[in-house]
């Protein structure tokens, strides 16, 4: 599915909209390679995209029976998405630690079943206990990261950006990294997600500062 997007006018909507469009140095990690930018392009009317939708735009399509096997319907809606000459780089943006504190999986009947049945796979092949619901703990977070692992599972050489903007005073977002720190270390706690695990090193997280956005 291809979401068309306004311009944003607030929150990271418009901060990562004018990241990637205006000022991608800022949202170049420096431990990947130069990545090319497939989406939100304001060319593209700032669309963003998900399902079997995200795999055309990254040129993973052949993907598409595999993901509708692994997760239903109106599955991650990407807040960007990129490609590296190592592989492609799939992004959730965040400008205020309320956004990270998502809701349990309002998902029923066969779509909640196969969102359990891949939540268990995940934690099987990473050695997390499965008493951990991820269908209700940091559930955005959790089906993130399990997209990654889907991925990396067929062999695709992703990595997963979190772009958590600093000082987003309207939004009352984080004035310091420390504090993005703390959240994402908490919501790792919680899911099992130890530092030594291997797909953690492919989770890679930027703190830009909006101050550098805005115009002087």
């Amino acid at each position: 599915m291809r979401v068309q997007q306004p311009s944003g006018t607030r929150g990271s909507l418009k901060w990562l909209q004018i990241a990637v469009n205006q000022a991608p140095d800022l949202v170049q990690p420096p431990d990947l390679p130069r990545i090319e930018w497939l989406s939100p392009l304001a060319t593209d009317s700032y669309a963003e995209y998900r399902d079997r939708a995200f795999l055309d735009r990254l040129g993973l399509g052949h993907l598409g029976p595999g993901l509708e096997q692994f997760w239903p319907k109106r599955g991650p809606q990407w807040d960007a998405l990129g490609m590296t000459a190592q592989g492609p780089v799939l992004v959730e943006a965040k400008a205020h630690l309320r956004e990270f504190f998502s809701p349990p999986t309002q998902s029923r009947d066969t779509s909640r079943q196969k969102i359990e049945e891949a939540f268990n796979a995940v934690q099987t092949d990473m050695g997390i206990s499965s008493s951990t619901d991820w269908t209700r703990t940091y559930y955005q977070y959790a089906n993130r990261i399990a997209h990654l692992w889907w991925l990396r599972q067929r062999g695709i050489n992703a990595s997963l950006l979190f772009v958590s903007f600093l000082n987003d005073d309207e939004m009352g977002g984080p004035k310091h990294a420390e504090s993005w720190g703390a959240a994402f270390a908490s919501a790792n706690y919680a899911l099992g997600l130890t530092g030594k695990n291997p797909l953690l090193r492919h989770v890679v997280h930027l703190t830009p500062d909006v101050r550098l956005l805005q115009a002087p």
